[in-house]
């Protein structure tokens, strides 16, 4: 843990809640895309952050310094997340999605020459694919999955965030890999794919 967050730690423990702000800070990015990538919409991830570091800052005597902070308030927010997606309904999941600015310009800005027609359709095509699977999957093969391949958590870290054993995070992120290359198989194997 850095010093800074450490200061900031043990000044909140003492009553400063303006050292809280330095948390906030440093992981609110973090635990947006988390978010984001759980409940799959803007408003509902700017609640979870909001709601993260609040249950953060009322349990944060019972934090523990030997852990990290970002694990702590990730698994905080995850759990949260999952329990948006639960009881807003398995219907509800499908709407479509809205994508943060950051990662829609990182998605355009892949590559150094335009596509061609070809390849934007297909581009598309795969992208419409991947949405559409990830929606399918459960909701903890999803976070499994995405905590994985898009936050690049390890198994242990995933397991702790999720409260799951690390066979069985494992066996979640195995599920959703398989379930999205299966959804995927069709595009991928098309005529239609660009060479």
């Amino acid at each position: 843990m850095q010093d800074a967050e450490a200061r900031a730690i043990e000044q909140v423990k003492a009553g400063n809640a303006e050292a809280f702000r330095v948390l906030v800070d440093r992981h609110s990015r973090t635990v947006f895309r988390i978010a984001f990538r759980i409940v799959g919409n803007e408003a509902d991830a700017e609640d979870v952050v909001q709601e993260a570091f609040l249950r953060a800052y009322r349990q944060i005597a019972v934090f523990e310094e030997r852990a990290s902070f970002a694990t702590w308030i990730s698994r905080i927010a995850s759990n949260y997340a999952l329990d948006v997606i639960r009881l807003r309904g398995r219907h509800e999941q499908r709407r479509v999605r809205s994508m943060p600015d950051d990662e829609q310009d990182l998605l355009e800005n892949i590559g150094t020459k335009a596509p061609g027609p070809d390849r934007m359709y297909y581009g598309t095509q795969v992208q419409q694919k991947i949405g559409e699977a990830l929606k399918d999957l459960s909701v903890q093969e999803r976070a499994a999955f995405l905590l994985r391949h898009c936050e690049g958590k390890s198994i242990e870290e995933i397991g702790s965030v999720l409260g799951t054993a690390p066979s069985a995070t494992k066996n979640s992120i195995f599920r959703a890999v398989r379930k999205l290359r299966e959804a995927l198989q069709p595009v991928v194997s098309s005529s239609h794919a660009p060479q």
